[in-house]
């Protein structure tokens, strides 16, 4: 679930949805299957399904048989959904590895400047837009840079 969201952070933060237009292709869908694939994509990918009815999102592939492709969640049957491959740089990756291992080791110490054990002293700093960026420290968010699109 933390994933997801940060996921989702990076797409609205960066108005980058990170899609590779080459691999795409248009299926119907029923339950959790796409009647149709791509050569390009394998087990494991991301797709993101758009210009659907209801099902426009991000799944995970699951499966590929028979010209079929089975993903992580069941979806609604229409006849059109167009399906996109989603690919993050490493660098991306990366970025997304190191928000998680602040947010597992920092976030409950959010705001503490410095802390000092003897004579216990604790000194905090100001939390605004300069500083941080969606509950992230600015300099987290710095690998995000390089994938900014601009907004229209």
């Amino acid at each position: 679930m933390k994933l997801d969201s940060i996921e989702q952070l990076i797409r609205k933060y960066t108005n980058n949805n990170f899609q590779n237009r080459n691999i795409r292709f248009i299926a119907s869908s029923e339950n959790d299957t796409l009647n149709g694939t791509s050569p390009f994509i394998k087990e494991g990918d991301t797709v993101q399904i758009s210009n659907s009815a209801v099902n426009d999102g991000l799944y995970t592939v699951t499966t590929i048989s028979d010209g079929k492709t089975i993903i992580d969640k069941s979806i609604f049957s229409v006849n059109h959904n167009v399906v996109t491959k989603v690919e993050y740089p490493a660098s991306i990756k990366q970025g997304v590895i190191n928000l998680m291992a602040w947010e597992m080791n920092n976030r409950s110490k959010i705001g503490i400047k410095s802390e000092t054990l003897s004579r216990h002293s604790v000194t905090y700093f100001d939390l605004d837009k300069e500083n941080q960026i969606m509950g992230y420290p600015v300099s987290l968010l710095g690998f995000l840079k390089p994938y900014m699109k601009a907004r229209f």
